[in-house]
């Protein structure tokens, strides 16, 4: 492959890529709300037709899935490439230096909602094949593309797509490029994710509110009783107290620790990224917490008067909401059990709702096939990329790894400050043409994978 060749295609049709993206971009796709799923899933087959792959749009028993393929020889290699092309809700507007379905390039950068998460990055890996069979001619090998419109909801149909369509989607590889590179703007390969439980506790104090004074210290207080509940869950230093619940975590192997120490940390600079400059943990540990441990985190409470002033009542109901992280091999329906077995015994009249989960998952870094796609990165980048076990969040890289065996790496191609899920989400036009140009030294690489 002749790299020149291959910078200059892409710089002489960056114009081209970005109005397509922009295309893409003005085309609504909230998941959550089920706003334009289906129009934006016919843009993009048309898109994906114009590129020359053969596509259709699969039903699921909720949003479809976009499925493309470019067959070369069905014994070549083949490469399954994953993305998504739902995104989250704008709101709020008002937060928002433009409209958020109206992409606009400021400082360099391109500003929409879903333009890092996930529609730039899908396009990049699109225009990477294209760029590659403009610049090197036939592809050295199969791909195929699923971009499912159910991720921002969780992915909820996407296990039982993967599941009946085992023989489609027979691959050796699974590819995505999704989430931020790392803060340090080096390139980033990742080998998993963490999972995710969703649950919800719901406690009962008397029938409606009562008055504080009249009745204070007579009828319980629902707001307190979730509150001692989660002292019994979880102590003062972080570490989860509920029986069984670290048991099934498999360790990092010695070469993935190894990964480990050779990650980028400087403390006061991520600090003020993140926004808590009073970070404090050292290099180590800042990786270890974020990809080889679960986290119990509460996201919500309500209970009572929140509003101005003051409202002096009993609440009569209190709810909290969770959503635990979890790593290789914990499995979300064991952990949830083993919550409701605590709660049972120190809580028992409080409810347990289950809302969703999402299971984790893990490649070995020490496959050769992983150090294929490594070595496309570098030679994209023209620096070693970093290498992580595992991200600190969580997609749905399970259905790759557990229904279909397959081993699964994520390249994340949008800047670390691409706001997803934000206002103001942005991708830099940089990165969006890096991603094209990695995609395409990923395609040369595997051709050569024997």
């Amino acid at each position: 492959m002749d790299t020149n060749a291959l910078k200059n295609f892409i710089q002489t049709n960056k114009q081209h890529f970005l109005d397509q993206l922009f295309t893409l971009l003005r085309q609504r796709s909230i998941s959550t709300q089920d706003d334009g799923i289906e129009e934006c899933a016919e843009l993009l087959k048309g898109m994906m037709e114009e590129l020359g792959i053969e596509t259709k749009i699969i039903p699921t028993a909720g949003h479809p899935v976009v499925y493309g393929e470019l067959i070369k020889d069905p014994e070549a290699f083949t490469l399954l490439i994953y993305g998504h092309y739902d995104v989250q809700p704008p709101e709020p507007y008002d937060a928002w230096d433009s409209p958020p379905f109206e992409p606009k390039i400021r400082n360099g950068k391109i500003y929409a909602r879903g333009v890092g998460d996930n529609k730039g990055q899908l396009m990049a890996q699109l225009f990477g094949v294209k760029s590659y069979q403009e610049t090197a001619g036939e592809l050295p090998i199969n791909i195929k593309f699923v971009f499912e419109g159910e991720e921002e909801k969780g992915s909820t149909n996407l296990a039982a797509f993967v599941e009946a369509h085992k023989d489609l989607l027979t691959a050796d590889l699974v590819y995505t490029s999704d989430g931020p590179s790392h803060n340090s703007s080096s390139p980033l390969v990742l080998l998993g994710v963490r999972g995710m439980l969703s649950i919800q506790f719901d406690a009962k104090g008397a029938d409606r509110d009562n008055h504080s004074g009249n009745t204070g210290n007579i009828v319980p207080n629902p707001a307190w009783k979730l509150i001692e509940l989660m002292q019994t869950m979880r102590d003062v230093d972080g570490h989860v107290k509920i029986e069984g619940f670290y048991d099934s975590i498999r360790p990092f192997t010695a070469y993935e620790e190894q990964l480990l120490t050779k990650l980028p940390y400087d403390q006061k600079t991520l600090g003020e990224k993140i926004g808590y400059p009073a970070l404090a943990l050292d290099g180590p540990s800042y990786y270890q917490k974020m990809t080889g441990e679960p986290t119990f985190n509460i996201f919500g409470m309500e209970s009572g008067y929140t509003g101005e002033g003051t409202k002096t009542i009993i609440p009569s109901t209190a709810r909290l909401k969770m959503d635990i992280r979890l790593v290789v091999d914990q499995n979300p329906l064991d952990i949830f059990e083993k919550i409701k077995n605590h709660v049972q015994t120190y809580a028992p009249d409080v409810e347990v709702t289950y809302l969703g989960s999402m299971q984790p998952s893990r490649t070995k870094a020490e496959l050769p096939i992983i150090q294929k796609v490594i070595s496309a990165v570098e030679a994209a980048y023209e620096t070693n990329p970093l290498i992580q076990p595992s991200m600190g969040g969580s997609l749905p890289d399970y259905v790759w790894t557990g229904i279909l065996g397959l081993p699964s790496v994520i390249v994340p191609y949008a800047n670390f400050d691409q706001h997803n899920h934000s206002p103001n989400e942005n991708l830099d036009v940089d990165y969006f043409l890096n991603g094209i140009h990695c995609t395409a030294h990923v395609i040369h690489t595997l051709g050569n994978y024997n």
